[in-house]
């Protein structure tokens, strides 16, 4: 088998394990990755190139079967028809993965899959919000991936630092890099992460110009880009589908619709990891289970007393928090249903 096409796609080693792993595997099944999703139509990159694909019906629509459905950046075994569409059978286990609320069918919506870095795009206009990029760094550390934190249209503002201050204080050890699309400022910054074989999803608004600069990295235009309103800094959908796109250096870019306000699937393990002051001071209370209200002892209540945690920050951790522990609830119950249905086969 010549997998060169989809190692460039970033098949390794961690993926190739899991077909050897498998027992009674069909022969003619073939790895390959998802870049492109339209409802239940896909594109799939293999050793034969793009390929159009469906899924297997009966697999992927029977109750006999507990099966995660693909999305973009999935690596999927396929039956491949080179006369029309090649099937899917199965996704592979993920490296990395970020979902979101699906805010209609209160469940989970898996956005993207096995990338290695996340860059959160934040635009240093009026849409600057600190309490938005704590959101999405405690999903981007709950995925798995390395956040990367990315200050878009550096060049229409002198005076930026005080933005960037205000997120070095809740963002400890992540790159903050200024960049402009425009003027090529900080884009050199970016070499570190835009290597070949390596995914990046980007997060971030609508008109936050995350087209601008894939355009502007790969040295020619990719993406359409649309203009923002400049009296409120909002833009309109640039992207209305999720695709991955390969550059011309090897790099590939997942990007997604931006999302004015991301409702938070299980980030347990990110909110830890984001708001790790808070955390380390609550081991420090004289009780273990402090509730950080009226206990004597609190270490949390000395800090925000003393001024040494914000209440902002702690009143968004709340927010986050309950948001974190419902969809918790929610993952949890789903999988319970799941577990019914098999028993009753």
């Amino acid at each position: 088998m010549n997998n060169s096409i989809i190692e460039n796609y970033g098949y390794t080693d961690f993926y190739e394990k899991q077909i050897l792993e498998q027992d009674n595997l069909d022969n003619e099944l073939i790895p390959g990755r998802i870049v492109e999703v339209h409802k239940e139509k896909y594109k799939i990159i293999t050793e034969y190139g793009e390929v159009p694909g469906k899924l297997k019906g009966s697999i992927f629509y029977s109750d006999k079967v507990e099966n995660i459905y693909p999305t973009v950046g999935d690596f999927a075994l396929l039956k491949y028809n080179p006369y029309g569409e090649s099937t899917i059978y199965k996704v592979l286990e993920r490296k990395t993965k970020f979902s979101r609320l699906d805010s209609w069918n209160r469940i989970e919506q898996v956005v993207a899959v096995n990338f290695d870095y996340v860059f959160i795009m934040v635009s240093l206009n009026q849409d600057f919000n600190i309490k938005r990029i704590e959101r999405y760094l405690s999903t981007a550390w709950q995925s798995g991936g390395i956040p990367v934190i990315i200050l878009t249209k550096a060049d229409l503002y002198d005076d930026y630092y005080s933005q960037k201050n205000e997120i070095e204080n809740i963002a400890v050890g992540v790159d903050i890099i200024p960049v402009s699309s425009y003027t090529g400022q900080g884009i050199d910054l970016l070499g570190k992460y835009i290597k070949p074989k390596k995914t990046i999803v980007f997060l971030g608004s609508s008109g936050v110009g995350k087209s601008s600069l894939v355009n502007r990295v790969s040295g020619k235009e990719v993406m359409k880009v649309n203009s923002i309103r400049e009296d409120d800094s909002k833009g309109r959908h640039t992207t209305t589908h999720r695709q991955l796109i390969m550059l011309d250096n090897g790099t590939m870019i997942i990007d997604t619709p931006g999302m004015r306000e991301l409702e938070m699937w299980n980030v347990t393990d990110g909110l830890d990891i984001a708001f790790s002051e808070i955390e380390e001071l609550a081991v420090k209370c004289k009780f273990r289970d402090c509730n950080h209200q009226s206990e004597p002892g609190c270490a949390v209540k000395a800090a925000l007393d003393n001024g040494e945690l914000s209440k902002d920050r702690w009143n968004n951790y709340l927010k986050l928090k309950k948001e974190a522990e419902f969809a918790k609830r929610k993952e949890e119950a789903n999988i319970r249903q799941q577990q019914k249905k098999l028993k009753k086969i």
